[in-house]
């Protein structure tokens, strides 16, 4: 059974507010904060206004694609729960982890099997190891089956490209299931009645 759902790069307080307030609530929301390739990154003031509110028991994650010292010290007191960390190694990962006192999710982009066993270097550190594709911002895919030999005690996320309607297919693992791209409109805006769609879906397969 699939073990949560995560809505990655929410950006606007209404958006926010509808999946908060949704009957169905996802397990985590995700907002890009300091990648600004992304055309989901939220500026620092927005952002500090942004997740001020009640989470009503979803967790917030903070995104970070290699984050210095600068940007982790802004951050710090904001209201989030994990801090998911693209291109960061594993000492550095720890050292974030003790200072902040945060829960991680490692992210690391697959493209072949030698990146998927990167996990072995993370697994006794992170609280969550993401297997995501190489696109980042872009919702590229990445070959599922590469995952096959994962063990099924590591807590896992997956993304990369993945649609609505790809949600019964991970009925029988056991993924935290991440979406971004797939709930958008033509013009990259987060879409109600995707969201809401993916939630009421979400809740059928849910563990």
């Amino acid at each position: 059974m699939i073990k949560g759902l995560k809505i990655c790069g929410v950006s606007d307080a209404e958006t926010l507010s509808y999946i908060l307030n949704h009957n169905q609530r996802p397990t985590m929301i995700g907002f890009i904060t300091n990648y600004e390739k992304s055309r989901r990154f939220v500026e620092y003031e927005k952002l500090k206004s942004l997740v001020d509110v009640d989470k009503k028991n979803v967790s917030f994650v903070s995104v970070l694609v290699n984050p210095d010292d600068k940007i982790l010290e802004k951050i710090k007191n904001l209201n989030f729960d994990y801090y998911q960390l693209y291109d960061v190694n594993s000492e550095r990962t720890k050292e974030i982890k003790l200072k902040y006192k945060i829960k991680i999710i490692s992210a690391l982009t697959v493209s072949g099997k030698n990146d998927v066993i990167k996990y072995k270097d993370y697994q006794d550190i992170s609280d969550i190891i993401l297997f995501d594709s190489k696109g980042y911002h872009k919702s590229e895919s990445f070959d599922h089956n590469l995952l096959d030999e994962v063990p099924h005690k590591l807590n896992k996320m997956i993304a990369g490209n993945i649609q609505i309607d790809d949600i019964p297919k991970f009925r029988n693992k056991d993924f935290i299931i991440d979406l971004s791209g797939a709930i958008e409109d033509e013009n990259g805006k987060k879409d109600i009645n995707k969201i809401n769609k993916l939630l009421n879906l979400f809740k059928k397969y849910e563990t």
